[in-house]
């Protein structure tokens, strides 16, 4: 029998806490710091984000197709992955004065690079730990439980750096990631040294196209679809916060507090969706936290400039879904890979999950923020009409909407 204790669990989830904790310094910060410091137009950082997204999200499934057919090699994926990410923060963060944009594209090219390689496989590995079926939701539960932590952390942890260490504080944080990157990777060579991992049935001597052709002639590519309207719909508000928060709401000084608040409630809830999916169905669970999701955050377009209060509600609350958004798809991949014995193409299953989501943060970028340099907004001057209002909320909403009904339909159908 396997041991899923919690500490075990912990063996495994650990290293999600560097992925989540570099997530919001490489896609909030890091355009803001090129932007303001370094002089970057912000129709420049938005087409370059746009274009090394979309490269991000293709290699994905290439990543995905290489580590199922290296499948023994998975560990050492992730260690190269995680070296990959800690290089290209620190290159992020220490830039150089000439070549500014083709340093910060290739910066953010490792980071996601790394990030992919090590995210892919942590994700495949929860769908082949050799243990009971029902243990998978708690089990991906709390390894997304960890990574809503490191968003919580590496939401207040770069306000609070620059407390004590000024201009300093992103200089200090890469070393913080370096450092709990190596002690997360001893905690999973720990597990991986005493885990049971399933082999695929057959040898996975398969090509890209077959993997692709595989998952999207099954049943679950309406799944991809809901989850990729679902990801954009979270995309657009995640990409353009930290402008709406400063040059709408006219708190940039409460920015980091409004995160906390928002992945605080994520985590606190986690249990919630856990007990609905247990109760319903994975898919179920994750309806409902869609609908509270847009119940909550479509409030956001009517708030006006310094309505902090009403922010912060929309926050706890809009936070409480995003638990679900995180666990439950995961879960619900997991499930039908067990359900149809597809082990060998465990890894690109979520590599095209990964896509979806990167794809969508992609776009959200690529087209938001240009469309705000279009509308002539200039990045630290309040704009007050309803561009922000509009883009920021109604948007993200009449999105969730669509994948509302699609998700309901698929339900109904029962075809997952």
């Amino acid at each position: 029998m396997q041991n899923t204790r919690i500490y075990n669990i912990l063996r495994y989830s650990l290293i999600v806490f560097p992925l989540a904790f570099a997530g919001i310094p490489i896609y909030i910060h890091a355009p803001d710091y090129y932007i303001t410091n370094l002089g970057l137009r912000i129709e420049t950082i938005g087409f370059a984000l746009l274009l090394l997204r979309i490269l991000d999200a293709f290699l994905d499934p290439v990543i995905g197709f290489l580590s199922d057919n290296l499948y023994f090699y998975r560990q050492k994926i992730i260690y190269l992955g995680s070296f990959f990410l800690c290089i290209g923060f620190w290159m992020i963060f220490h830039p150089i004065n000439s070549y500014v944009l083709l340093w910060f594209s290739s910066s953010i090219f490792l980071c996601t690079l790394g990030f992919s390689m090590v995210a892919i496989n942590i994700q495949a590995f929860g769908g082949l730990w050799d243990i009971p079926i029902k243990q998978v939701t708690a089990v991906i539960s709390i390894r997304e439980a960890i990574g809503l932590f490191g968003l919580l952390v590496a939401s207040v942890t770069p306000t609070v750096l620059y407390y004590y260490f000024k201009d300093d504080n992103f200089h200090i944080l890469a070393v913080i990631l370096i450092f709990v990157t190596v002690i997360s990777l001893v905690f999973f060579t720990k597990w991986f040294n005493t885990s049971a991992i399933k082999k695929p049935i057959s040898s996975p001597g398969i090509n890209i196209k077959e993997s692709l052709f595989m998952i999207f002639n099954s049943d679950i590519k309406l799944f991809f679809a809901v989850y990729s309207l679902s990801c954009l719909a979270s995309s657009i508000p995640a990409t353009l916060i930290i402008f709406y928060v400063r040059d709408y709401l006219l708190a940039e000084h409460l920015l980091g507090v409004f995160l906390l608040v928002y992945f605080t409630s994520g985590a606190i809830s986690m249990p919630l969706w856990k007990t609905l999916s247990y109760k319903y169905t994975c898919m179920v669970a994750w309806l409902l936290s869609m609908i509270f999701a847009f119940l909550v955050f479509i409030w956001a377009y009517f708030l006006q400039p310094n309505d902090i209060f009403g922010f912060f509600v929309i926050c706890l609350f809009s936070g409480m879904a995003v638990g679900a958004n995180l666990a439950l798809p995961s879960a619900i991949i997991a499930e039908f890979i067990n359900s149809n014995k597809h082990e060998k193409y465990a890894a690109s299953y979520y590599s095209i999950s990964n896509f979806l989501s990167k794809f969508s943060l992609a776009f959200a970028s690529g087209i938001a923020l240009p469309f705000l340099g279009f509308m002539n907004y200039q990045p630290g001057v309040a704009r007050n009409d309803y561009l922000f209002p509009t883009i920021y909320a109604l948007l993200p909403c009449f999105i969730l909407l669509i994948a509302i009904i699609i998700l309901n339909r698929l339900i109904n159908a029962k075809t997952i």
